[in-house]
C-alpha cells in the first residue's frame, strides 16, 4: 500500500465563493459567504497513476502523473480500501475544503495574486485564447506550491470533491440528484476556469483525461 502524502490544515473561516471584483464569476459560485472549517488533512498532490496502481493493479500508467478517467465512485472504493489498509478513515473532501486549502489565506482572483502565469500551473490557454501551456498532463508537483504547501489545486485535473452538486452556494440551494462537485479546473482550460470559485457540476459516472482527485486523511 502507498499512503498519499498529506499535509494538516489548520481550522479557520474564510469568503467562499467569487470575490466582488471577479469578472469571470458566475451564480454557481455566489453568494459569497462566510464559513467557518474545521481542522482537516488533504492530499500534497492529487492522486498519482503510482498511488492508484497499488489499489488497481492492472493501471499501468506514467507513476507520476495524476490519476484520470476514475468516476466518483471509483475515487470512494479507493478511499474505502484506504481506510481498510490503515485502520484510518480516508475521504474526499469537501468544496469547502478543497476551496479554503486552495486560497491558502488569499483574497486575490488566484492565491498568488490576481492573474495567473503559465509557470504557475498547468492550463493550456491565456484569456486570449493563444496557447501558453504544455497541452497535457505534468508530474504533480510541478507547478509551484501555495501557501500552504499544496500543489496542482489549480490546473492539471479537475478534481471530485464530496459534495453533491447545488447551482448555487445558498445554503438550501436544491441538490441535483447524481451530479457532484468538481473543483481545480485543468490542463486544457484557461485561467477563467482555474480561478479558486470556480465549480462545476458533473455525473457521477463521469471518467475522462481531466478528472481526477485527492484525499483527506481523517475528519467527518
Amino acid at each position: 500500500m502507498i499512503v498519499p502524502p498529506t499535509i494538516v490544515v489548520a481550522g479557520g473561516d474564510f469568503f467562499l465563493g467569487a470575490l466582488p471584483q471577479d469578472k469571470y464569476a458566475n451564480t454557481t459560485e455566489l453568494p459569497r459567504r462566510r464559513v467557518a472549517v474545521e481542522s482537516f488533512e488533504l492530499g500534497k498532490y492529487p492522486v498519482t497513476n503510482r498511488e492508484w496502481a497499488a489499489f488497481a493493479p492492472g493501471h499501468h500508467a506514467a507513476p507520476d502523473l495524476p490519476v484520470t478517467n476514475v468516476a466518483r465512485q471509483e475515487a470512494q472504493a479507493y478511499v474505502a480500501w484506504l481506510s481498510r489498509g490503515t485502520g484510518e478513515r480516508w475521504r474526499l473532501p469537501t468544496e469547502i475544503e478543497w476551496e479554503y486549502a486552495c486560497r491558502a489565506g488569499s483574497e486575490t482572483l488566484f492565491p498568488q495574486g490576481d492573474d495567473l502565469a503559465p509557470a504557475d500551473a498547468n492550463f493550456l490557454y491565456d484569456e486570449s485564447i493563444e496557447r501558453v501551456g504544455p497541452g497535457g498532463l505534468t508530474p504533480v508537483g510541478t507547478y509551484p506550491a501555495n501557501a500552504w504547501g499544496f500543489h496542482d489545486l489549480l490546473g492539471n485535473v479537475n478534481e471530485w470533491t464530496a459534495s453533491p452538486w447545488t447551482p448555487s452556494h445558498e445554503p438550501d440551494a436544491m441538490i441535483v440528484p447524481g451530479f457532484f462537485t468538481i473543483r481545480g479546473g485543468s490542463w486544457d482550460g484557461l485561467p477563467r476556469l482555474l480561478r479558486p470559485s470556480w465549480r462545476d457540476g458533473v455525473a457521477e459516472t463521469t471518467r475522462c483525461d481531466h478528472l481526477g482527485f485527492r484525499v483527506v486523511r481523517g475528519g467527518e
